[in-house]
């Protein structure tokens, strides 16, 4: 069931890229607790921009965070579920998941609040989140009933003010999609390795 014997660990990778990026935006802010407005503007995801043209915020706002307790905490939820999702997922398959999760939940912001400026992995980690529960409940065989609601209750317990609300759900919706349908494609497989696991 689980994949844990790749040499690249993508989670690492990523959280490295994270802290990179917020290296340099906190530079060129002279703050290194909290980012200026301006740069988050410029390399975040401000939706008037991106309407004018500017799409590529939509990906390069996945790396941006606007002051360290939001780069800390994204870390955090990124390092547990990343490493989740390298044992369950092939490496194309977590790429997948975690780009077009983060890319769901940006353009969903999009869609609601042209307005709105916004930055983080929190899309994209909801969507590692959602695939990995919904993956590991299909793939033993059990209602993924169960797996929803999970999903469900943490985005609620997530919600709040000054929360990028719209990425969360964007990005869990696609992870449970993805997750739901890599499980279906080799269930079979899983459940026996799943099943040999638990009798050794």
């Amino acid at each position: 069931m689980y994949r844990g014997s790749k040499k690249v660990m993508l989670t690492y990778i990523i959280i490295a890229l994270n802290i990179i990026v917020y290296a340099v935006t906190a530079m060129l802010s002279g703050d290194f607790i909290e980012i200026d407005h301006y740069v988050v503007r410029q390399y975040g995801q401000h939706n008037s921009f991106v309407l004018n043209g500017g799409y590529w915020q939509l990906f390069t706002a996945m790396f941006v965070h606007v002051n360290m307790v939001h780069l800390l905490g994204n870390m955090f939820f990124l390092l547990i579920f990343g490493l989740r999702a390298e044992e369950l997922f092939a490496i194309r398959e977590y790429i997948l998941v975690y780009f077009l999760s983060g890319l769901a939940g940006n353009l969903l912001t999009l869609l609601f609040d042209p307005s709105m400026v916004s930055a983080g992995a929190s899309g994209a980690i909801f969507g590692l989140f959602g695939a990995c529960t919904i993956y590991i409940r299909r793939a033993i065989g059990q209602s993924i009933i169960g797996a929803l609601l999970y999903s469900f209750f943490l985005l609620m317990m997530s919600a709040g003010r000054n929360v990028n609300n719209l990425a969360h759900l964007g990005g869990l919706v696609i992870g449970l999609i993805i997750g739901y349908a890599l499980a279906t494609t080799r269930k079979p497989r899983v459940v026996y390795e799943y099943k040999y696991s638990l009798s050794t």
